[in-house]
């Protein structure tokens, strides 16, 4: 793993009218680009990830994974909104001097896409033989595609869905609810909003686990004083307290929700019909955030799309815990390209 920042010249146009002057973009890559400039692997991170993959997305950066460190050059670049790296409500806003906290400008998933784009020409990349996106890296990588197609061999796009439904928007307000309610959010302090995270966190990990995952793991032992599922709950929401920040959680749950690919290309079927490159969409049987046929639309929207399923107790996260069923869908096709 290499870390890097690049720090862009010019300021950078936000979608909802705001400007980020002195962007920085947090990325790391993994193996090494070919004289021929032809095994890029562009890995989109899903929501409190960062652009090391593989802490984050266990055995898939190793020999014989389909992000293959000797065949393949990964990169993977944080998002805007972020604590990671990327400039997000963390960092200093140059017009006043102080971190940017609760006034950091509304991100949009097409500005994610933008900043993506911009990285890769910095970088000289010209073609990506995949691009590959899970959960709300989906989202990017779908919105990064019908952007700039041309720039695509092919497109892998796990647990996500073309557009961000009802359904994924009252998840995310129901964390938002969480972490306002905490009376330290909106202070001028990296620990506001705080306890708020932690009850955002355990509220949202019910629908990225789902009832299979937690009654598979959670059960109480006969001698437990305590219910196993709680003190799970609680580890949880410290555990993403200690390593994240709720602006930003708030910052990207708001990026979230402005995902539609059909929003000003003439509907969802009409954009999804301009990529043309392969198409690889994997749901998973139990995720309860982005619903199989929800995945499988992706798929057969597009001309070149297919569509596979992994089997998993543990819901939306199972793209990050079923590592060898990803492994025997994606590797054969990046490979075989």
């Amino acid at each position: 793993m290499a870390r890097h920042i690049y720090r862009h010249p010019e300021a950078f146009a936000l979608s909802g009218g705001g400007v980020i002057k002195n962007l920085e973009i947090c990325y790391d890559t993994y193996g090494t680009l070919s004289p021929e400039g032809d095994n890029v692997v562009w890995v989109c991170h899903a929501l409190t990830a960062d652009s090391a993959v593989d802490d984050w997305w266990p055995h898939t950066v190793e020999a014989g994974a389909f992000l293959d460190p000797d065949r393949y050059f990964t990169v993977c670049a944080n998002v805007i909104g972020s604590c990671y790296g990327t400039t997000g409500p963390l960092h200093i806003n140059p017009a006043t001097g102080r971190p940017w906290y609760g006034i950091f400008p509304a991100v949009s998933i097409a500005d994610m896409a933008r900043a993506h784009e911009l990285l890769a020409d910095a970088l000289g990349i010209k073609r990506i033989r995949a691009l590959v996106g899970s959960s709300v890296g989906g989202f990017q990588a779908i919105e990064w595609a019908v952007q700039h197609p041309l720039r695509f061999d092919s497109l892998v796009l796990i647990a996500t869905a073309p557009v961000a439904t009802p359904w994924a928007i009252a998840i995310d307000e129901t964390q938002r609810m969480a972490i306002r309610a905490d009376a330290t959010f909106g202070t001028d302090s990296p620990d506001a909003g705080a306890a708020g995270l932690e009850a955002a966190r355990a509220l949202g990990l019910l629908t990225y686990r789902g009832p299979a995952g937690y009654n598979l793991t959670q059960q109480d032992h006969h001698d437990s004083t305590e219910h196993r599922a709680c003190t799970y709950q609680r580890h949880q929401g410290a555990k993403l307290r200690k390593r994240f920040n709720a602006y930003s959680y708030v910052s990207l749950l708001d990026a979230f929700d402005t995902h539609d690919i059909g929003r000003g290309r003439g509907g969802m079927q009409q954009a999804l019909s301009t990529l043309t490159m392969p198409v690889l969409t994997v749901g998973i049987s139990t995720d309860l955030v982005f619903l199989p046929d929800e995945v499988r639309a992706i798929a057969e929207g597009t001309p070149a799309g297919r569509y596979a399923q992994i089997d998993s107790p543990f819901g939306h996260d199972g793209f990050l815990v079923e590592h060898r069923q990803l492994n025997d869908i994606i590797k054969p096709f990046i490979d075989n390209l």
